[in-house]
């Protein structure tokens, strides 16, 4: 993998729209030593399975640049604070990742979250976006606590729901099951847009997409087109409000 945990498509367009994947690669550096069976790696634990090829199809298809990262959430969780307990994994969905029991957390900061989020900071200061996507996916049952999420496409937001209330309105109109995702939502998760976007006054979308959905090319580019479709009438939305 790149020596950087992260990598950007396509060139500034200031007040645009932008696309965040804080989970899009599985990619484990040479001298970590996770400990899991390789087969994990292909698992919604160590990745976003379909965001990256939706999220490059946003970029090379839509005009929508992206800043993706290219190390796994096993490796270093980039989409938590980086105070948090489970920044390096220990576990996931049950299964269990010994490799990360006592590692280093402080060099897992430096050689990765830091980067990553100052290069993100930079990158969105540049592109002074009018909307950020945040694009990640979600098993439709997890393991350890089988459930069925009936739903195909989630929003997270904290305080500013803005841009979220409208793109659910739009999934819906194109035949979506959408809502407020579950079982979580954006007052527990929503670290990279908490910092980001909320902090900084920006208006966003944190979409979870049904992972089953976008497994396959067809997939990705059904959804990067609707994606990129519902992002372009938020924006304009928002700038007529």
């Amino acid at each position: 993998m790149s020596d950087q945990p992260y990598k950007q498509l396509g060139g500034v367009t200031r007040g645009g729209i932008v696309c965040v994947a804080d989970h899009a690669s599985n990619a484990v550096p040479d001298g970590i030593e996770l400990g899991i069976d390789r087969s994990l790696l292909d698992n919604h634990i160590a990745i976003d399975i379909g965001v990256s090829g939706v999220v490059e199809r946003l970029a090379r298809r839509h005009g929508l640049p992206a800043h993706l990262a290219t190390v796994s959430r096993l490796v270093c969780d980039l989409h938590r604070e980086e105070d948090h307990a489970q920044l390096v994994p220990t576990q996931s969905d049950g299964h269990l990742i010994p490799g990360n029991i006592g590692a280093d957390t402080a060099n897992r900061l430096n050689s990765y979250y830091h980067p990553y989020h100052t290069a993100l900071a930079q990158w969105l200061d540049a592109q002074q976006p009018g909307l950020i996507l945040s694009i990640h996916s979600f098993t439709p049952s997890l393991e350890s606590k089988p459930q069925e999420r009936p739903w195909e496409v989630g929003l997270l937001y904290n305080e500013d729901d803005r841009a979220a209330r409208i793109a659910i309105q739009l999934f819906e109109e194109q035949g979506m099951t959408v809502g407020d995702n579950e079982p979580y939502s954006g007052k527990e998760l929503n670290a990279t847009m908490n910092r980001h976007a909320e902090a900084q006054g920006r208006p966003y979308c944190a979409i979870e997409i049904r992972n089953d959905l976008i497994s396959n090319e067809a997939g990705q580019s059904r959804f990067a087109a609707l994606i990129a479709d519902i992002s372009g009438r938020v924006k304009l939305f928002l700038e007529s409000a």
